[in-house]
């Protein structure tokens, strides 16, 4: 059994103070990123949020997920906006950008420099982070591609984050070597996935997201055995 679900298993009533018992609280995430985020052209309850919600209860879990997506949105604008997300003060965050920077060309030095601005400022509002990766294709040449497809990996070294290393994980593995078959899983428009699609991806990223919960479940442990201590 997964660390998380052992401790959702321990802890379905808790003490208060008081002496009362209470139902355990869910954990509360923000999934912060762009159009995969937000749900483009899916019916409301066919998005990355409610799948991945309803994903982690099949696991076991009691999890809310805050939809912080942002159609269109770019890592720039991702750093302006992070401390709204943060004001809801969520356990963890799960981020999700890069795919814009990368449509439009704009410098990966740039959308490390905001990326890091993000992770910088989750973690220090105590939220536990979790990257999902993207990768540049060759259009912009191989360097290009290079210096981008790093960022994230730079940022598990320098920041300890969770690292799911690409949003279409799920789409590759399961579309195996046929490229027609990768059309079952995409939105018309070729690059937003359908219901199918982000089942795939997050039945893919799923696990890491769970490393997420036991990461907040250690934390939390830990603050409650240092009041404890107190």
């Amino acid at each position: 059994m997964h660390k998380f679900l052992k401790k959702i298993a321990a802890t379905l009533v808790v003490f208060t103070v008081s002496g009362a018992m209470t139902a355990a609280e869910p954990v509360r995430l923000a999934a912060f990123g762009d159009s995969l985020v937000q749900g483009y052209g899916l019916p409301q309850d066919q998005g990355f949020v409610p799948q991945l919600e309803a994903w982690l209860e099949a696991q076991g879990g009691d999890v809310d997920i805050l939809n912080a997506g942002v159609s269109g949105d770019t890592t720039a604008g991702g750093a302006a906006r992070i401390d709204w997300t943060l004001a809801e003060a969520p356990d963890g965050v799960i981020v999700l950008l890069g795919g814009n920077d990368v449509l439009r060309g704009l410098p990966p030095a740039a959308a490390r420099r905001h990326l890091t601005q993000i992770v910088d400022a989750a973690q220090a509002a105590g939220a536990q982070v979790m990257l999902i990766g993207m990768e540049a294709p060759l259009n912009f040449g191989p360097e290009y591609k290079a210096e981008f497809d790093q960022i994230y990996p730079a940022l598990v070294a320098s920041h300890g984050v969770l690292l799911h290393p690409y949003a279409f994980e799920g789409i590759v593995k399961a579309a195996g070597q046929d490229p027609a078959a990768f059309g079952t899983y995409l939105q018309p428009d070729g690059i937003h996935p359908n219901a199918l699609g982000v089942a795939a991806n997050i039945d893919a990223l799923g696990p890491v997201v769970l490393d997420l919960l036991d990461r907040i479940a250690a934390r939390d442990a830990g603050q409650n055995e240092t009041r404890e201590d107190g």
